[in-house]
């Protein structure tokens, strides 16, 4: 899935940050741009690293049976996971990797799983599965180089009653057994193999299988995103103390590298300065931190694979009027957000309530200062279904209203170009009968972390 936090590793805009106490303290000045001895705040950061629970496979096997419920409610009869996808990590703790090679698992609705892989790789299969709840019930079919990994695919689900027909032209004909869910991330060199390795299957997207899974969390799942977005803020504030006039987006990359080290998770983030606030993914370009300069800090960290995406705007010295009005908008338009996420909600009505809040207040119209969504699915990918848009997730309508326990991003923006951007990001969990933010909503521009303990 696309998020912020690879599209700005593509480009060498990339910072990492780090966290705890409020109220930016001084340090000594050796230079200009050198960071020194780690600044106190980061090294009075906590691990938090013992708090994260690792996932059972219990907990797996429970995913993979209301994978097996969608299924069949979609009439799909098996779906493949290819390569590098999450949903493998997410149902079996399997991550092969990407490569030109198929490594493929492939779970049926109704008979027993299967890995398909190359040969030569047959123990490092074995070795990943042996910590998964496949451990003792998943087939390993191996291919050789000059053999064709998509035929032991289609044999494969021929052996377990599947894939089993005749072709044919018209898709009402094919039968349940004959439709395979195709991964999100399956490339497309793979896809086609498989459709003229088995001609008479019917391949559709897994989405419904996967996305309709993922979407909705459970507590486990809702703690880890609740704790990665703590360890954020704290790595941001403790940052933010550390900063000084004359860094560099090089420098704080250090900063926030060294703090995410103290609290105990990967994590990573994106500084921009000034001018450059007013694109929503940053750019490229060499950036120095001065007193009065909006600064915008954005991104997260992993706990148990689950990830937080968090961005707060601030200024080290005083803000302008100008500034404060703006940040002002946009935190209205984040708590409008809020109140309008409840289950049972168009997913577009959410994006609504926060852009109404930005275009009457002389920022509009549309997508003209506020740029994109409001927000974004977020889990295990930092991008990932649904989306508070309107016409939302690509064209796929599984769910296009909020459902109870769904967490996405809300993050409205205001970007004026030439100038300066304001953009607030929380992590927004729905509940039973509403909504609520994971972490708090930050106070202001010059104390962007007062409110958090």
């Amino acid at each position: 899935m696309f998020s912020r936090r690879n599209f700005i590793k593509t480009s060498s805009a990339a910072a990492i940050l780090a966290l705890p106490s409020s109220g930016r303290t001084q340090q000594t000045s050796e230079s200009a741009c050198a960071i020194g001895p780690t600044p106190s705040p980061i090294a009075a950061l906590p691990d938090l690293s013992a708090q994260a629970k690792p996932f059972s496979n219990d907990e797996r096997l429970a995913r993979i049976e209301r994978a097996r419920q969608l299924m069949s409610a979609n009439k799909m009869g098996a779906i493949i996971l290819a390569n590098n996808a999450t949903s493998s990590v997410y149902f079996a703790n399997i991550r092969f990797g990407s490569s030109e090679r198929l490594w493929a698992l492939v779970i049926p609705a109704k008979a027993k799983p299967f890995v398909v892989c190359p040969a030569f790789e047959e123990d490092r299969a074995r070795e990943l599965l042996s910590t998964g709840p496949f451990a003792k019930d998943a087939d390993i079919l191996t291919w050789q180089e000059d053999e064709s990994p998509f035929e032991l695919v289609v044999n494969g689900l021929k052996d377990r009653g599947l894939a089993g027909g005749t072709p044919v032209v018209e898709h009402q004909n094919r039968s349940f057994a004959d439709c395979l869910g195709l991964g999100e991330n399956m490339k497309f060199i793979f896809a086609d193999s498989i459709a003229k390795a088995g001609p008479h299957l019917r391949l559709v997207s897994a989405l419904p299988v996967t996305a309709g899974c993922r979407m909705i969390k459970d507590p486990h799942e809702v703690d880890c995103i609740r704790l990665a977005g703590r360890a954020t803020l704290l790595v941001y504030r403790a940052v933010y103390q550390s900063l000084r006039e004359g860094m560099t987006t090089k420098d704080v990359r250090k900063l926030i590298q060294s703090a995410y080290e103290k609290v105990g998770f990967e994590g990573e983030a994106s500084l921009n300065i000034g001018e450059f606030t007013a694109s929503p993914h940053g750019s490229t370009q060499p950036q120095t931190i001065r007193e009065g300069t909006i600064l915008m800090l954005d991104d997260g960290c992993s706990v148990e694979g689950y990830t937080s995406d968090i961005t707060r705007t601030f200024v080290l010295g005083k803000a302008t009027d100008k500034m404060k009005a703006v940040f002002d908008i946009v935190h209205k338009a984040q708590s409008a957000a809020v109140s309008a996420a409840k289950p049972g909600v168009p997913l577009a009505d959410v994006d609504a309530a926060a852009r109404k809040v930005i275009v009457d207040a002389g920022y509009g119209p549309g997508f003209k200062y506020f740029t994109h969504r409001v927000g974004h699915g977020m889990g295990m990918d930092m991008h990932e279904w649904p989306y508070f848009v309107k016409n939302n997730m690509f064209g796929w309508d599984l769910h296009p209203v909020l459902q109870p326990k769904m967490i996405l991003s809300d993050e409205p923006g205001i970007y004026i170009r030439d100038e300066f951007g304001v953009r607030l990001e929380d992590d927004l969990h729905t509940t039973e009968d509403g909504a609520e933010l994971l972490t708090p909503q930050s106070p202001s521009l010059e104390e962007p972390f007062a409110n958090i303990a």
